[in-house]
């Protein structure tokens, strides 16, 4: 039992000090030049209604791009490869962060048009935060 008391006193000593090490790490705060990870919106819109959707649609840009929301995708050509595709149009409007999206979203500015989208059609929408970059 006596051989076995420095063993394991050694071993805790070695886990502690690895530990603080790494607690040490995790504590400094990141640079201004680390990795940021952006957020889409992205949406896939069914129109019931062409004519209603048209003041949503000439709106919805204003409202995102104080939040650092730009277009990546607005329609276009799909090419679906496996399973039914999107039923409508896609969307993605990119972020520079989840935060920026969220708050867009939640804006009074976008809140107000939100109901003009839901009389005009069906939407899936998600906002996912997506890979850091550097």
């Amino acid at each position: 039992m006596k051989k076995m008391k420095p063993l394991l006193f050694a071993t805790l000593l070695g886990a502690t000090l690895g530990m603080s090490h790494l607690s040490a790490h995790a504590q400094t705060p990141p640079s201004p030049t680390s990795a940021t990870k952006p957020a889409y919106y992205v949406a896939e819109f069914q129109v019931t209604d062409p004519e209603s959707i048209k003041p949503y649609s000439s709106q919805v840009e204003s409202t995102f791009k104080p939040y650092s929301g730009r277009y990546v995708v607005r329609g276009g050509i799909l090419d679906v490869k496996e399973g039914f595709g999107a039923q409508g149009r896609l969307v993605m409007i990119k972020f520079d962060s989840l935060a920026q999206a969220q708050d867009w979203y939640n804006s009074p500015a976008y809140q107000a048009i939100i109901p003009i989208r839901h009389r005009s059609g069906n939407t899936r929408a998600y906002i996912v935060e997506g890979l850091e970059e550097k």
